[in-house]
């Protein structure tokens, strides 16, 4: 015992007095080719520590002390390049693949003074409606806990949802639905990127990406490029660092609401193979139970990276990610009608989910090729009773289980051609897709002579979808002009499948875009993009049967939008962006409901289902608006951004009368900074403002009618969206500290949400009046209550409530 503690005593010992300094290393590659650049300059801004690339590309500066810095990569014939906001500590080596553009014209004017600009982050494929957030900006955004998914909603058009403060995170790009949006892990398509997602949408209550993994997020909001199937509002692409290949280390995450643990290192003597591995676990139910809300989200996730670099010219790698969910419901120690509604209400949940997949990366003489197999599979289980409390077998209202399983290869060539670059692949999926359903959309109501007073709704069926394939090819091709000052980048896609009745015609899903800039004057660029994307029908749509268990959607068409943006990016300085962009989105073949005659636009923002109904593909829409963002990189111990959106999102249904979608908020401004002092303090700010969401009245009688089946009120459609939520705002903040110690570092900090309380407003929801025990509802006449609900005493609850959520955390990096 006295050995243990004499060890512990020395590990604190040389912890506190050991050399406290920091380690930076990397590989500096070619963007166009992958291929390593040597004798590439590296170097610390404000010191006179720097470092030049090997023969593969590989650089290592050591002994810096524990702070904050910029670092300048530039080599002869490529544009520099600056990483701001590095942050060097004593407990991990910073470990980063950095890509420098090449120019080909290397004396010219042009080209010496937009070496400057090293801010930017758009590409001649790609050069407008592109925004970029590092580690360190996702890190110490306030309010974002570490969760990617709430911090790029501080991004120019990102909205976030119904009412602006809800716990979910329903991406709204530019107005769009939130099932439009498609995301890339290293360039493996991951379907599933929240816990307790909706099916057939993406939104759940928390992120499942570990924030440890991620070099940086690169959003597009338009002119995607070709090999990018799916996307009608956005493509994020999120960039995973190689595990560390010179020592193995790691962090350890305390937060009010989770325990993560990140390892990383190499698994060869050489350091060419290298690893990532993470594991994650919530405790929010212990805390809703301290503070007795009835719900108990609980989850798992897990996350790792493999590298392998097979030889100068091959590497390939493995990534896998997925998670465990489960919501349950305990009982409610003081009953409130707000607390009973949430019981009541929602599903019971038990999710699963995981996506896995190999990449390969061949260089070649100019250029390279990517091979990439993965397998993602999300099961979804939802059930919900009359009376979620006593579940009761005959009174389930809402029975569903599916599996949905993608098998995926994909294969893309990037070749230089003299100043000609060239981009074309292919894919091919196999999907398989099973179902079952029971749900009691409403019941058949009589009164007491018999007569009836409402027809039944249930959907009770399976559907095995096996065996289905999509197929997709793109080309793209790209040339700068005039002394690089004009690029043009033109692709084109086709998308198909199996199952849809016009699937298999490639010509119908022909989907050209254009994008040209303009470099106006040394710091002035003009871009402009023209294109038409499609996307396929969520599996929910395919997968939906009749009683007679036939498939009843095969005619749908694929999503249609077409998207016209043009605008400005000024560039001052090379820490400083601006950008200024008008767009238009044109939407055909939007899927709406035979049931109720609205756009599946409209929703996607509860923990139910998406699309599991009948559907007709004859909606329209539009999206228009205009955005401006500015962006400060770190210097002088300060960086923040600055977005404001305004825009119009509208969908038509049925009828074909276009009207306000549910994502119409017109107003969206972000403003968050962040401030270094010294001692390794850190202050970070965050406001943000969005305006009322449109939404649909109750209707007071089909509400009554149907509450004690449903669980909540019915909305009435023939008044969609004819209504308007108050605006929202709310103010967050972040404080840090970090200590450094002989190879170990300790970052606390202290985060809170909403810190001055301002209220979130949401549509009214509807109930029945309770007895003060909460054992059963009151009524009229004193008799138990009815079927119809005649005789229940509604009640409306008034969603305007004030969310304040302080996190107290802790990082150890070892």
């Amino acid at each position: 015992m006295r050995f243990l503690f004499l060890l512990i005593t020395l590990f604190f010992v040389s912890s506190i007095y050991g050399q406290k300094l920091g380690t930076i290393s990397g590989t500096i590659l070619d963007r166009s080719n992958q291929q390593p650049i040597e004798f590439a300059a590296i170097a610390l801004e404000g010191t006179s520590q720097s470092a030049s690339s090997d023969a593969s590309g590989q650089f290592t500066i050591s002994g810096i002390e524990p702070k904050t810095y910029n670092l300048e990569i530039y080599y002869v014939g490529y544009a520099t390049k600056k990483l701001f906001n590095v942050v060097i500590t004593s407990g991990n080596e910073y470990n980063i693949n950095v890509e420098l553009e090449p120019s080909s014209v290397e004396l010219t004017e042009v080209v010496v003074k937009g070496s400057k600009r090293t801010v930017n982050v758009t590409s001649v494929e790609t050069p407008l409606s592109v925004q970029k957030l590092t580690l360190e900006e996702i890190k110490s955004n306030p309010g974002g806990n570490f969760d990617i998914s709430k911090v790029i909603q501080a991004l120019p058009g990102v909205g976030g949802g119904v009412g602006g403060g809800g716990f979910r995170n329903d991406i709204i790009i530019r107005g769009g639905a939130p099932n439009e949006n498609v995301f890339y892990l290293d360039g493996i398509e991951i379907p599933v990127i929240n816990h307790f997602q909706t099916q057939g949408s993406s939104g759940g209550p928390q992120g499942m990406l570990n924030v440890s993994f991620i070099e940086d997020v690169k959003l597009s909001s338009s002119a995607f490029d070709a090999r990018y199937d799916n996307a009608l509002s956005s493509v994020f692409q999120f960039k995973q660092k190689n595990g560390n290949p010179n020592r193995l280390q790691g962090n350890v995450r305390l937060s009010a609401s989770e325990l993560a643990a990140t390892l990383e290192g190499p698994l060869s003597k050489k350091g060419k193979t290298t690893f990532l591995a993470s594991a994650r676990r919530s405790y929010l139910q212990l805390l809703f139970s301290l503070i007795d809300l009835p719900i108990r989200p609980n989850y798992w996730d897990f996350q790792t990276k493999i590298t392998r670099k097979i030889d100068q010219k091959t590497t390939i790698s493995f990534i896998g990610l997925g998670a465990i969910d489960e919501f349950s419901f305990a009982k409610i120690k003081e009953a409130t009608p707000e607390k009973q509604y949430i019981f009541d209400s929602n599903p019971l949940v038990n999710q699963w989910n995981y996506t896995a997949g190999f990449s390969l990366k061949r260089l070649l003489e100019n250029g390279y090729y990517n091979v990439a197999l993965s397998r993602n599979v999300f099961a979804n289980d939802l059930k919900r009773y009359e009376d979620n409390q006593t579940k009761i077998a005959e009174e389930i209202a809402l029975d569903y289980n599916s599996t949905e399983i993608e098998n995926k290869l994909r294969v893309d060539v990037t070749k230089n051609l003299a100043k000609w670059k060239l981009s074309y692949g292919a894919s091919a999926q196999l999907v398989e897709y099973d179902t079952k359903t029971f749900n009691v959309i409403r019941k058949e109501i009589r009164n007491t002579s018999g007569e009836i007073l409402q027809t039944g709704i249930v959907i009770n069926g399976s559907s095995p979808l096996k065996n289905l394939m999509k197929y997709g090819a793109f080309g793209q091709l790209s040339r700068r002009f005039l002394n690089e000052k004009l690029g043009i980048s033109a692709g084109v896609r086709t998308d198909m499948n199996s199952f849809t009745t016009t699937g298999l015609k490639p010509l119908k899903t022909i989907s050209p875009r254009v994008s040209m800039s303009y470099a106006l004057a040394e710091k002035w660029t003009a871009n402009v993009s023209i294109g038409r994307y499609f996307k396929i029908a969520p599996y929910t749509i395919f997968g939906f049967s009749d009683a007679a268990g036939n498939l009843v959607n095969k005619d749908v068409d694929y999503l249609r939008s077409d998207h016209y943006t043009g605008g400005f990016e000024y560039l001052p300085s090379d820490n400083l962006r601006f950008t200024a962009e008008g767009f238009y989105k044109d939407y055909a073949n939007v899927p709406v409901s035979n049931l109720n005659g609205i756009s599946l636009s409209n929703l996607g923002s509860d923990f139910n289902v998406l699309g599991n109904e009948a559907v007709t593909t004859n909606g329209n829409g539009r999206a228009y608006g205009f955005e401006f963002f500015a962006q400060k990189k770190l210097t002088n111990k300060f960086f923040g951004i600055l977005s404001y959106t305004l825009y119009r999102s509208e969908y038509s249904g049925k009828n074909g009368k276009l009207v306000a979608s549910s994502w119409d908020n017109k107003h969206l401004v972000s403003l968050a900074w962040g401030y270094k002092f010294p001692k390794n303090w850190e202050l970070g700010l965050k406001f943000r403002f969005q305006g009322g969401a449109a939404f649909t009245p109750l209707d007071e009688a089909a509400s009554r009618l149907n509450y004690l089946t449903v669980g909540q009120g019915v909305r009435d459609f023939s008044q969609l969206n004819s209504q308007r939520l108050g605006s929202f705002n709310s103010g967050d903040v972040r404080i840090d500290k970090k200590w450094n110690f002989n190879k170990t570092a300790i970052d606390f900090f202290i985060d809170v949400t909403n810190w001055y309380g301002a209220k979130s407003i949401q549509p009214d929801d509807y109930t029945f009046e309770r007895t003060d025990d909460n054992s059963a509802f009151k009524t009229t006449d004193g008799a138990p209550i009815k079927q119809d609900g005649s005789n229940a005493i509604p009640l409306k609850l008034n969603n305007a409530e004030a969310q304040v959520t302080p996190t107290i955390g802790l990082i150890v990096e070892f």
